[in-house]
């Protein structure tokens, strides 16, 4: 059988770094990387043409392609898994903010649907009592999913985010950091409140994953296996293991991640329902730990 060339774009982490060099290679396969700069550039694409074979993929995005019908399938190998905490900034300079205090406050986001996003708000209001509804929404961006309906109100095409956070126009933004001696984060320690809510959790929160189309996943289950494997073998190569592990592989080393952050998306009427995790795969990457 001819071997395939698959059309691929993975972010730039070291343990995937082996295989985008060419060093870790398939017998069935080779894999043509696209680079993508930032690597969430691509999930648009991705999800609304399929532009690519296999593409690293926010979780969050993939629900809600799932709930609209895109032909995706999941692969459990995450790509990037961070603790939140760290995510969100104000500025001191117009009075204390902590995250309790942010109802009926202007937070800007980059898009309303990103997974850092889904995830800091799924925290603030489990963990912190906060109203979601509240809060007045900026966003910048469309969603990568077309048929969402997206109700926040769009900052001005020519704003920056952590600008208009200086300039006082928005109270507090999620999804960003910054060096910028003005500005603090939300959370008053970010490292220690994300220990304290791993130990409550025990769950490292996933940001992305890999997904590929259904149109391979239905031709050649075998290459879908593929390329799993292939990814697996460079992350215990890279001996990216940590504790706890921020990429987990495998249906099982996901699971906990997974259905936090569905009920977070359904909590924030992103996807329609709840979903099993065993929904999130097809009968070839369920099998897959």
């Amino acid at each position: 059988m001819d071997r395939l060339k698959l059309k691929a774009v993975l972010g730039g982490h070291p343990h995937v770094q082996a295989v985008k060099s060419g060093e870790l290679r398939s017998d069935l396969f080779d894999l043509d990387f696209i680079a993508y700069t930032p690597t969430n550039t691509a999930f648009k694409p991705m999800v609304r043409e399929q532009a690519f074979e296999v593409c690293e993929m926010a979780i969050v995005t993939y629900l809600m392609a799932k709930a609209h019908g895109k032909p995706l399938v999941l692969l459990p190998a995450t790509m990037l898994g961070r603790f939140q905490h760290s995510y969100a900034l104000y500025n001191p300079a117009r009075g204390m903010l902590g995250p309790s205090d942010l109802e009926g406050k202007r937070v800007g986001i980059r898009s309303f649907t990103t997974t850092t996003g889904a995830w800091i708000r799924g925290i603030l209001a489990n963990d912190y009592g906060v109203n979601l509804d509240t809060i007045r929404w900026i966003t910048f961006e469309d969603p990568h999913v077309a048929e969402y309906v997206d109700t926040t109100e769009r900052a001005p095409k020519d704003k920056k985010i952590l600008q208009m956070l200086l300039d006082g126009e928005l109270d507090a933004v999620l999804g960003e950091t910054s060096d910028n001696p003005k500005l603090k984060p939300l959370f008053s320690d970010p490292a220690a409140e994300a220990a304290k809510w791993y130990a409550r959790r025990g769950v490292v929160p996933v940001n992305h994953l890999v997904v590929v189309t259904e149109q391979l996943a239905k031709s050649r289950p075998d290459v879908v296996v593929g390329v799993y494997d292939l990814l697996k073998r460079n992350k215990e190569q890279a001996g990216a293991v940590a504790t706890p592990d921020l990429v987990p592989f495998g249906i099982e080393a996901n699971r906990k991640p997974l259905e936090l952050i569905v009920d977070y998306a359904f909590q924030q009427e992103l996807i329609p329902r709840r979903y099993a995790v065993e929904e999130l795969f097809d009968e070839t990457t369920r099998g897959l730990n």
